[in-house]
């Protein structure tokens, strides 16, 4: 019999099977979610060719090279296609019962790599942590603007995870305003006074069943209500909202972690496309105090279909108790090697 559990960052339920669970070879998509179809002979994210990018932000790149040509280790640029800019005026305005927005705002591309066929689990784990340095930089440059109240960072990893690349790259996303996301937080410490991720980590570790590792800074684990199989949360230990104040130590620390997770999940999953989720708090706001920064890394093997669309309930067929078990033994094998 299925359960039913409350999601309760994001204040929805979950249909998980606890009785059976679909293994990893019983997806259907798993082996085919990162290869695309399309012509990849020109790619716009490979050195050489800064040309077809729009004008580089920032980028960490050899002393002597300039900018927007080769010599490049990682580059932010902006979204070629977004629909947000910082140079818009910010304007709110009322038609009936309707209400609209200018797109104030930014989308960034975080080209990771110059290499092509190198993805971000196959990085080492310093160039790992570079990537994640790049994000803290731009995160915190895009926070200075008063006009933006959110800040969004995400890796869209194969075709079923919305990839239209192949080249290993992430993104950032500043919004004007907040997105209806994780809004069990706000509404668990206006309730408790207290802090719901820095509950959940508490519980989980009195419990186990699904603590996958833990390190000096942050645990991962399977989450009681999760959304996708084998989805997995890292979470901080220190109770902090905003993901641009880490340390380089806590970074360091992310990046390590984040290879072996990802490791895991290629090796157990059959190379499965992913996303990645860096979720902080609200800026600009005030609103800070009931949130707690933390990634998601959520293997994408079966398509959102029917039930999810129409009632918002996700079925999720492997029981995060289930997933713990399998990824604990790979984890124990990546850490050996």
């Amino acid at each position: 019999m299925a359960e039913i559990r409350k999601d309760l960052l994001r204040d929805t339920w979950i249909i998980i099977a606890k009785d059976r669970a679909l293994k990893p070879n019983d997806f259907p998509i798993n082996k085919e979610g990162v290869h695309f179809s399309g012509n990849d002979k020109v790619c716009p994210f490979c050195a050489g060719n800064e040309i077809h990018t729009p004008p580089e932000i920032a980028a960490y790149r050899d002393k002597l090279s300039r900018a927007n040509s080769p010599g490049w280790t990682i580059r932010a640029i902006p979204n070629k296609y977004s629909a947000f800019s910082l140079q818009n005026e910010l304007k709110i305005e009322h038609t009936g019962i309707n209400q609209s927005r200018t797109g104030v705002g930014q989308h960034e591309v975080i080209i990771e790599t110059p290499e092509h066929d190198s993805e971000l689990h196959e990085f080492n784990t310093d160039k790992i942590e570079l990537v994640f340095k790049m994000f803290q930089e731009r995160y915190l440059a895009l926070a200075n603007d008063a006009r933006i109240k959110y800040i969004q960072i995400y890796k869209n990893r194969g075709i079923f995870a919305g990839a239209s690349l192949v080249h290993s790259h992430s993104q950032i996303l500043a919004l004007p305003m907040v997105p209806e996301v994780n809004k069990g937080l706000p509404k668990y410490y206006e309730m408790h006074s207290d802090c719901l991720i820095c509950n959940i980590i508490a519980q989980e570790k009195a419990l186990g069943s699904r603590v996958i590792y833990e390190g000096d800074e942050f645990i991962v684990l399977s989450p009681y209500a999760s959304r996708f199989a084998y989805e997995i949360w890292v979470l901080p230990k220190k109770h902090q909202a905003h993901f641009g104040n880490i340390t380089v130590n806590e970074r360091q620390e992310l990046a390590f972690i984040v290879k072996q997770v990802l490791g895991g999940i290629i090796a157990i999953l059959g190379n499965p496309s992913y996303n990645i989720a860096i979720n902080s708090a609200p800026i600009n706001s005030g609103k800070e105090k009931a949130y707690h920064w933390f990634v998601e890394i959520t293997p994408r093997l079966i398509v959102t279909a029917g039930v999810e669309v129409t009632t918002g309930l996700y079925m999720n067929p492997v029981s995060p108790e289930v997933a713990t078990q399998i990824f604990k033994e790979e984890m124990a094998i990546l850490l050996k090697e």
